[in-house]
């Protein structure tokens, strides 16, 4: 049985933090991501954020950050921020910090944004390599990094040491890749990743409570009621030795926020063969 430890991000409940960190706890999540804004407004309470999760028996696992890479006017601003993170990360015990590319996306990222978006990255990275927390790259929809010839380039120009790859299933999904392929090229760099489904073109309304069959769903949905094929994924992550954190993430819930993330537990518990339990440290 694959022993990668399980978090869920609470996007999905929304700005109720108190409420999504007791929910998830009750469905037996015992580690989580939060929006960082709610964090930090823990920047110089940090033992109170902590005893916040610790009193829902729950773990911070990352923070999403990242910005505007390619754009060289909000570079400094850009390390800045996610400096700034990292070493809200370093208090609170949490070596991961996500870099995620900034949208809206504006057409094809071309060949000088790209350079860019990679210095930016190196030296973000390097700061919060500096604080012992490891940088991942997450490509996205929508933004400035989500095709494959952009993750390649900035794969290519980043420095392995310090710049870490953080693949979604769904986001990669979503832009025509092969996320299985995904994960066998940069496997090596993996230090996160997401897992959500896509949903189908024609959704079948009695997978999902709350749909007439006459409104658009979320383009992502609740594990095993989408399109993607976790199987092959999870041969991937076996064959290239990937043992670490795997966030659930549900950016809109087709039911309510409990019930998508009792759908997804239950996925990940019976078809994954995953725990929720985390090991000791």
């Amino acid at each position: 049985m694959p022993q990668n430890p399980i978090s869920c991000h609470l996007i999905t409940w929304g700005q109720d933090l108190d409420t999504g960190m007791r929910e998830a706890s009750e469905l037996g999540y015992r580690a989580c991501e939060t929006f960082t804004q709610h964090a930090l407004e823990y920047e110089r309470r940090v033992d109170e954020y902590r005893e916040l999760l610790a009193a829902n028996n729950l773990r911070l696992s990352a923070l999403y950050a990242g910005g505007r890479f390619s754009d060289s006017s909000k570079t400094d601003e850009v390390i800045a921020f996610n400096t700034r993170v990292a070493q809200f990360l370093a208090e609170a015990g949490v070596d991961r910090i996500v870099f995620g590319p900034g949208g809206p996306r504006d057409g094809k990222t071309g060949l000088d944004g790209l350079k860019q978006m990679a210095r930016t990255i190196n030296d973000a990275a390097k700061r919060t390599a500096d604080l012992g927390v490891l940088a991942c790259v997450h490509p996205h929809i929508g933004t400035e990094l989500q095709d494959r010839d952009e993750i390649d380039a900035v794969m290519e120009l980043t420095d392995p040491e310090y710049v870490h790859f953080c693949p979604d299933t769904a986001h990669l999904s979503a832009a025509g890749m092969d996320p299985a392929e995904v994960i066998r090229v940069y496997g090596s760099r993996m230090q996160y990743m997401h897992l959500k489904d896509l949903t189908p073109e024609n959704p079948d309304p009695a997978q999902f409570d709350n749909f007439r069959g006459d409104e658009a769903l979320p383009i992502f949905c609740e594990l095993g009621l989408g399109t993607i094929d976790f199987a092959p994924i999870m041969q991937a992550l076996a064959d290239v030795g990937y043992e670490g954190w795997m966030t659930v993430e549900i950016d809109q819930s087709t039911s309510t926020p409990y019930q998508s993330l009792a759908q997804c537990r239950d996925f990940v518990q019976n078809q994954l063969g995953l725990s929720l339990s985390l090991p000791a440290g």
